[in-house]
């Protein structure tokens, strides 16, 4: 691309010392990036004049255009955000610096996420509620390195598409930004399934002359008939894109229809002068050819979040063949086109500034749920379910219109309207008529709440996802909270105990501790720590862990000095040509232990056998069949007295120390004491690795049938056995 066709594009709704400037921007950001390639080849110029023409066709104001051409300069080209706002203005600085972080931000799908992942879209939506012209400049930076995706490694194509899919185009569709939304769909769907996208193509191509001659006249039929009811009407057809039609194309398999039975992959789109052309032309549409029952949706009574207003309808057109007809205003066409972008046309207070605040109230809303979300994960939960979920609208009794994820329920619009009014909710209504707290909600529904002053609060039930009680994170988030409340106290003694018990076995006082742990944790109170505990955010073991890391680096470890010995002649100790996983055993003939010289031999069935390097069978043996082998490493054990009060049975020993065993933990020690009322104690010295295996070893020893209790003894075995 020239920088010229940039320039006369602004020059089409900018003026000339807003023109000025961008040429100016353009002037730097070259100078800045001389000599960078992009690993397509090209200039690296390029992807941010692509960028900016984007931008432009979007009509954005002048700063943005001058931000997206100097969008790479402070990563890429070492210039600071002092030299940019000093060269062009604290407000294009700051853009830059915003679309710089975000460009830092990789997303990854869910089963390769961790927190940071969840933490950098919380990010996004906090930079898009600062300046939504940062997150515009993004797309249209993803959109240029999506259209330029073939350069990159195959493995790097599929992330990026993966990220543009899930989290870009959603939100390009979210701030009404159609041009965007449906080009990052098709070229992410191109790279995630590339199968079905030609296939798709193909399809599409070999059918596109056939359409376009049907479409041709509905066109002329539909216009004729607009022009003699005095209505001044553009019709023309619209094509559906690659990645819409697939979604259509599941959708008919599910009904057992082919590609060849879908006849509405183009939609008519009918656009007037006033709202009332909009109903006079659907009337004219539905008497010119039948509706399909059920294909009727007003968006023009009741806009989607985006502010997006139309007519849709679908009918049975000429030759029995079903076709979308949209109608809408040229203002709401602008709307649909540019989204948020088209408030850029209309600033200093004008009209527009009020639709721009309301198109936006979703964003808002979002960052004020986020505040109660526990952690970034549970915002990229609510973003995918509450903001990115197709909607549903509902009315209240009054007729207010409440927009909701798909799927939701009254309990769900309960806690929009109210957070006091979801926890008082005992039954609903919808049209009337009472329907169960999960019952799904669908458009048009007028949605009636019934509270009682003797309501007890939420149900546990209702946090159960199997029960589908509540659809959206906010309402989830709101009823955790509840519990966690009216619980406090129940969690603070939970905690204590837990905690108490933890410690207790380990051989450690709870009060001499709780300073030390307290800091460790970060937190104020005892009750904050034993809360946290109770409701199950915070184990003991974590606890105990953390403690026991803190007190080895300040020498004042939990467990005694470690005994070093070589690890036991097992197989997994001994490295066959280096490799610790293979089959081994030890000769019977000659018994090696660890530190004898020791050589391998190749068996037929029993893998590699161990045996002495003066071991006279391997002397005479087949010298083909020999293979290198060393001991393993050795292996450092902590010698820990435990003291077990059990109801005494028979076999309670052998259950105990075979659990032990299983666990490849050794006893060093072992004695029991008759306490009287068939109860005993058992006293252990056993040999681990660690605080870790100790704790897991302490839980599993309770588990066995008959044992009471299982603490750490002050005492050790090893001079009494």
């Amino acid at each position: 691309m020239e920088p010229d066709e940039l320039f006369a594009r602004v020059a089409e709704y900018l003026p000339p010392d807003k023109v000025a400037l961008i040429r100016e921007a353009y002037a730097f950001a070259e100078e800045a990036h001389r000599g960078q390639m992009r690993l397509s080849g090209e200039p690296y110029i390029q992807h941010p004049l692509h960028a900016a023409y984007t931008v432009a066709n979007l009509q954005l104001d002048a700063s943005s255009v001058a931000a997206a051409l100097l969008h790479d300069v402070l990563e890429d080209c070492g210039i600071t955000p002092q030299q940019l706002s000093t060269k062009f203005g604290p407000e294009i600085a700051r853009l830059v610096e915003g679309t710089t972080k975000l460009a830092k931000m990789h997303w990854r799908p869910a089963e390769g996420r961790d927190a940071s992942q969840a933490e950098n879209l919380r990010k996004m939506f906090l930079a898009m509620a600062e300046d939504v012209r940062v997150v515009i400049i993004k797309l249209a930076d993803r959109l240029h390195n999506m259209r330029t995706l073939d350069a990159q490694p195959p493995e790097k194509r599929v992330r990026i598409a993966a990220e543009t899919m899930e989290i870009y185009a959603p939100l390009a569709n979210r701030l009404g930004i159609w041009q965007l939304k449906w080009e990052l769909e098709d070229l992410s769907f191109r790279y995630l399934n590339p199968e079905k996208y030609h296939e798709i193509a193909s399809l599409v191509a070999s059918k596109r002359a056939s359409r376009e001659k049907y479409i041709g006249q509905v066109e002329a039929i539909l216009s004729e008939e607009l022009r003699k009811h005095g209505l001044n009407a553009e019709v023309k057809g619209r094509a559906k894109h690659i990645y819409s039609i697939y979604q259509k194309i599941r959708k008919y398999e599910a009904q057992g229809k082919s590609f060849n039975e879908i006849y509405d992959l183009l939609a008519l789109r009918v656009i007037v002068d006033t709202v009332a052309d909009c109903y006079n032309a659907l009337g004219i549409v539905h008497g010119l050819w039948r509706p399909i029952p059920g294909q009727f949706d007003d968006y023009i009574a009741n806009p989607k979040d985006s502010m997006y207003q139309s007519l849709h309808t679908t009918v049975m057109c000429l030759g029995a063949r079903p076709l979308e007809v949209q109608i809408r205003t040229h203002e709401m066409h602008e709307i649909a086109e540019y989204g948020v972008a088209a408030h850029w046309r209309y600033k200093e207070g004008t009209k527009r500034d009020r639709v721009f605040e309301e198109r936006l109230a979703w964003l808002r809303r979002l960052l004020e749920w986020q505040r109660d979300l526990a952690s970034a994960d549970d915002f990229v939960d609510s973003v995918k379910t509450d903001i990115f979920a197709d909607q549903v609208f509902v009315y209240t009794p009054r007729g207010d219109i409440k927009d909701l994820p798909a799927g939701s329920t009254p309990l769900d619009f309960a806690y929009r309207i109210h957070t006091e009014l979801g926890h008082n909710c005992v039954g609903a209504k919808v049209n009337g008529r009472l329907v169960p707290l999960n019952h799904q909600l669908q458009n048009g529904d007028i949605v009636e709440i019934l509270t009682s002053k003797n309501s007890r609060g939420p149900s546990r039930d209702w946090l159960n996802p199997e029960l589908n009680y509540l659809k959206t994170t906010h309402a989830r988030e709101k009823v955790r909270a509840w519990f966690k409340k009216r619980e406090r106290a129940e969690n603070i003694e939970r905690g204590r105990e837990l905690l108490e018990k933890e410690l207790r076995r380990l051989g450690l006082s709870l009060n001499e501790k709780l300073p030390d742990i307290l800091k460790l944790q970060h937190l104020d109170s005892a009750d904050d720590l034993y809360a946290k505990i109770g409701v199950g955010d915070l184990s003991p073991h974590q606890v105990t862990q953390r403690l026991a890391q803190a007190l080895e680096a300040q020498h004042e470890p939990i467990l005694p000095v470690p005994v070093t010995r070589p690890q036991r002649a097992v197989a997994a100790s001994i490295h066959v040509n280096g490799q610790s996983d293979m089959l081994t055993s030890i000769a019977r003939c000659c018994t090696p232990v660890p530190g004898d010289p020791i050589v391998g031999y190749v068996t037929r069935s029993r893998g590699v056998t161990i045996h002495r390097a003066d071991c006279l069978n391997i002397l005479n043996g087949e010298k083909e069949r020999l293979v290198p082998v060393e001991w393993g490493s050795a292996e450092q054990l902590y010698p820990v007295a435990l003291r077990i009060v059990a109801v005494d049975r028979v076999g309670l020993l052998r259950d105990i120390t075979t659990l032990i065993s299983d666990e490849k933990v050794n006893v060093s020690g072992v004695r029991t004491q008759e306490r009287g009322d068939r109860e005993t104690c058992v006293y252990l010295t056993v040999e681990t690795t660690g605080i870790a295996q100790l704790t897991r070893l302490l839980h599993k020893i309770e588990g066995v049938r008959g044992v009471l209790s299982v603490t750490r003894s002050r005492d050790s075995l090893r001079a009494e056995v």
